[in-house]
């Protein structure tokens, strides 16, 4: 699932998070893009998508600080209620909220010089689904 808000680096994540899933095997026809408002949304979404069976979740958003409060609840309450989603229900949830200062800052990690966060969140979604299935009984 994907938030819309700061779409310059949330569509870079995307691209980030779908090349590792088919890199490691998943097939695009089998990878479903949800989009929600912003990241204050993701939890939301995420705690729908585990409700319908599937088994892992890739959350992606940008929550860039800004002069006031707002970027410390929203981000608190994303990365909070995913983390929540993932320990409720069993799903995994890869992670992949950037929390930059600075649009720049966002750019790097989204694909840039700093890598990709979608990437790695996926590639983190997918081993622990791995995960999960062999530590089940």
């Amino acid at each position: 699932m994907v938030s819309r808000f700061n779409a310059a680096a949330t569509e870079r994540l995307l691209e980030g998070a779908v090349g590792a899933l088919t890199a490691l095997g998943v097939a695009e026809e089998d990878l479903d893009l949800v989009f929600v408002p912003g990241a204050w949304e993701l939890p939301l979404a995420a705690r729908e998508a585990a409700a319908r069976g599937y088994d892992a979740i890739v959350a992606l958003g940008c929550v860039i600080r800004g002069e006031t409060a707002h970027f410390d609840h929203v981000s608190r309450g994303a990365c909070e209620g995913l983390a929540r989603v993932q320990m409720d229900t069993g799903i995994p949830v890869g992670l992949g909220v950037l929390t930059p200062d600075t649009l720049e800052q966002a750019m790097a990690r989204s694909g840039g010089e700093l890598g990709n966060a979608g990437r790695e969140a996926a590639r983190a979604a997918l081993r622990m689904a791995d995960l999960r299935g062999r530590l089940r009984p």
